[in-house]
């Protein structure tokens, strides 16, 4: 018998749930639809939003051929055969077939180096999905001939919607009497992710004596997914759980949590890449200006894990993961560049003042390009006192020195070298 989550697969659009944004009547991917074109995509987004359920989706509304394949089963000449197949079916005006790539990010750069000739030329429209950004895991060749759809995690209400809709429908559960009185920890529990849900689902159920009525707790849930529930799976199930966990830890400056969140990812299995990629984000995000040298410390775990690869690497992690939750902590960087961002947004593009503009040319110069420029260096300390943002937004701060002592000394410079401008 299959499982729950696969029985529920959705079998027409209609019955898809969630990704308004996509497929509602305004979505990219139902206006592509309507045109009976479409174009190479990248499906990228959590376990469980129905990335592959779309991709099949969308290949039974056009009617085209679907072939599929599993980045972590195949290889260069499994590409190349499933290429050749399809232009062997290709005659006048016959659409092309839709590629449909699972784990995309798994594929080395050999691999979808072999799909570009392909995508490119239309010999097929590739599908790729994946809970990695693509922007790091898929080479920029493929990834600039293919238009990228993020899919969110299922609200309450949609998940709710499946639930109901799984108990009214499916085979097994409409024979069973079910009743739902606490439904927080599964929600919780399977935070966005349709199989989950339905996994969770089906547990409850099956637990349950055939004769007895199933009653849905958030203790009975609880303490049936601590007996059930694997420690780890880096295909999804808790991929997204443990790697928040680590983040948390070191952020909270807890070596020995985060030393235990990642022995847990090492055994189950984690790619180690990901892990010191997740690092180097944290280290300027929590870390930033109280600690600089967090950057480089992850940087250089990053490629030291690149080059040694598992076991040795698990001890450069160790390293690295221990510095970094023992770090000063500064989110400063961080929010100044969100701030300045939504700023931008707000206000659009304001002039560059003049004598800030390049003056490559006597036009320029005969305009003020660059006129009354003073030149840092030629003053005492190398700092001078002019303006550098717009007129219009004059004195606006982004940065906002963190409680550490180094940017406690930065704070110190900036108040003595702008005085009331950067007075915090």
């Amino acid at each position: 018998m299959q499982p729950l989550a696969e029985r529920m697969r959705p079998k027409t659009l209609a019955e898809y749930v969630g990704q308004k944004h996509l497929v509602g009547e305004k979505g990219a991917l139902r206006n592509a639809l309507r045109t009976g074109h479409i174009p190479s995509i990248i499906l990228w987004g959590p376990p469980g939003v129905g990335k592959t359920t779309l991709a099949n989706l969308l290949a039974n509304e056009l009617n085209r051929p679907f072939y599929t394949l599993s980045a972590i089963s195949s290889g260069v000449k499994d590409v190349r055969d499933t290429i050749d197949k399809a232009k062997r079916q290709q005659f006048f005006n016959t659409p092309s077939p839709i590629l449909f790539i699972d784990e995309i990010h798994r594929f080395s750069k050999s691999q979808q180096d072999s799909l570009l000739a392909a995508v490119e030329q239309g010999v097929v429209i590739l599908i790729g999905a994946t809970t990695e950004n693509p922007s790091f895991e898929v080479i920029g060749a493929l990834l600039s001939r293919c238009q990228v759809y993020v899919l969110e995690p299922l609200g309450r209400e949609e998940m709710m919607e499946l639930v109901h809709h799984s108990i009214k429908n499916d085979e097994i559960l409409k024979t069973r009497k079910i009743q739902i009185e606490e439904e927080e920890a599964m929600l919780r529990y399977a935070g966005g992710d349709a199989r989950k849900l339905l996994n969770i689902l089906e547990l409850m159920v099956g637990i349950t004596p055939e004769e007895e009525t199933v009653i849905i707790t958030d203790e009975g849930v609880k303490n049936a997914l601590q007996s059930n529930i694997a420690a780890y799976d880096k295909g999804g199930e808790l991929h997204y759980d443990i790697i928040s966990a680590f983040i948390k830890s070191i952020r909270g400056s807890d070596p020995n949590a985060a030393v235990y969140w990642l022995a847990r990812m090492i055994e189950g299995g984690e790619d180690l890449n990901f892990i010191a990629r997740r690092l180097l984000i944290l280290a300027a995000e929590d870390i930033g200006l109280a600690n600089p040298n967090a950057l480089l410390i992850a940087n250089q775990c990053f490629d030291a894990v690149e080059r040694i690869g598992y076991p040795e690497s698990r001890i450069i992690l160790s390293q690295a993961v221990i510095y970094l939750a023992c770090s000063a902590k500064s989110n400063s960087a961080y929010m100044a560049i969100n701030a300045a961002i939504d700023f931008v947004k707000k206000t659009g593009n304001q002039p560059v003042p003049l004598h800030l503009r390049n003056a490559p040319t006597a036009l320029a110069k005969s305009l003020g390009y660059g006129k009354d420029y003073k030149y840092s260096h030629n003053y005492p300390g190398n700092f001078i006192n002019q303006e550098f943002l717009p007129q219009a937004i004059s004195g606006k701060v982004f940065y906002k020195p963190g409680d550490n002592s180094a940017e406690e000394k930065i704070k110190q410079q900036l108040a003595r070298q702008w005085q009331e401008r950067y007075k915090y």
